[in-house]
């Protein structure tokens, strides 16, 4: 094999271009994020690798044949609304990547690459879902109903991929073939750049949430209804948002984001009927999150009210926070020429899986610090740098 990391992911740059946002727009089960998938289960066979698709939608492509004790690396797909290149696509092109330099050592012993769907949550409001229905951490009664803007449900997404919505859920069989999860990602920030460092070992994952908050009020005409009667939603959804920020702000290393609004019915010269906002909110002690969510669901209520509006919260998915199995992390770090330990603000799925199989992480260098953006960025040499630091840390877990 002659790939690289850069090479493979130039073959998927025009796949979800969007002309509007800037970036990529790869939602899960969308035509760009299924022909991504297509790509990857493709390069898998070219590799002889057994590629299945479990009941949850995760891909896994196994070398050695399907079977228990295997060491799993893997990302995801799909992307924010207007993403970067990176996020998730760099996770699999080096997986690809490291398991050719597994290959040409002559390394023995059941390795797997996963791709799990449904990480970023921007279809479905949830993210990491597909980990999470692995591990049990949501109903699948409830991720069967979480609909997309375009009112379509989960489960009819997941049915017109040919899976069966009625077997979603806790795959204990799969989970006990993970020996050990490493997963590798852009870094979302700078500290690397700052550090003059290509990779980093991830320390932890701050503990995170997404809840949805409906402000209701009276829809009515905009240009007939005068403004003393009006019960206008979207007023308090306005001072809503920058009551968030005033709060946050006054918690140490909190952070809080109304990321998305939706008026309903949303038109120019209609005084809407209901505001959707959609709120994240993460910090190191999940009792400080919880507290921090509560105070806004007060202000919310009280906002609302000052306009005779209502206001109700609704939590869409919460992630405690995750500390890294200290042995493992070092373990690794030493394998990469004492990569520095780094902590993220930034949700994966190797934390969801974390309270049931060992996971680890490897970040590689975002010389712009940006994500979730189109500015996002690696440069090839410190991608080619991350594939092989996954080789190694893959090979010395094989090794065990």
């Amino acid at each position: 094999m002659t790939d690289t990391v850069s090479s493979l992911l130039a073959e998927i740059a025009d796949v979800g271009t969007d002309l509007r946002r800037g970036g990529y727009t790869r939602p899960v089960y969308s035509g760009a994020e299924l022909d991504l998938r297509w790509w990857f289960c493709a390069h898998a066979q070219k590799r002889g690798l057994d590629v299945e698709t479990d009941r949850n939608g995760i891909i896994w492509a196994w070398h050695g044949g399907v079977g228990d004790d295997a060491i799993v690396t893997g990302s995801h797909l799909d992307s924010v609304p207007g993403g970067g290149a990176y996020d998730g696509p760099l996770g699999i092109a080096s997986a690809l990547v490291a398991f050719d330099h597994l290959q040409a050592r002559g390394v023995s012993g059941r390795r797997a690459i996963a791709v799990f769907p449904e990480e970023e949550g921007s279809r479905f409001g949830v993210a990491c879902l597909g980990s999470r229905l692995l591990t049990g951490a949501i109903n699948p009664r409830q991720a069967c109903a979480l609909t997309d803007n375009d009112g379509v449900t989960f489960a009819e997404a997941t049915r017109r991929t040919g899976l069966n919505p009625g077997h979603l859920g806790t795959d204990l069989e799969t989970l006990a073939r993970i020996a050990t999860f490493v997963e590798l990602h852009v870094e979302q920030g700078r500290a690397l750049a700052d550090m003059d460092r290509p990779v980093a070992v991830a320390s932890s994952i701050l503990g995170h949430g997404r809840w949805r908050i409906a402000i209701s009020g009276e829809g009515n005409h905009a240009g007939t209804t005068l403004m003393a009667d009006r019960c206008d939603p979207m007023v308090a959804a306005a001072r809503l948002v920058t009551e968030v920020q005033r709060l946050t702000r006054g918690i140490s290393d909190a952070r809080g984001t109304v990321g998305r609004l939706v008026p309903v019915p949303g038109g120019t010269n209609v005084i809407a009927a209901r505001v959707d906002l959609w709120l994240d909110v993460r910090h190191p002690d999940d009792v400080t999150t919880r507290h921090l969510v509560d105070e806004i669901g007060r202000a919310a209520r009280k906002l609302a009210a000052q306009e005779g509006c209502t206001a109700e919260m609704a939590e869409e998915s919460f992630t405690p926070t995750v500390d890294f199995d200290p042995r493992l992390r070092d373990r690794i770090a030493g394998v990469l020429d004492a990569a520095p330990l780094l902590g993220t603000g930034a949700g994966h799925d190797a934390g969801v899986l974390k309270d049931h199989v060992p996971t680890a992480m490897i970040f590689v260098r975002n010389p712009t610090g940006v994500s979730h953006a189109p500015q996002e960025e690696v440069e090839e040499a410190d991608a080619e740098t991350g594939a092989a630091a996954l080789a190694g840390t893959l090979e010395m877990l094989l090794h065990r």
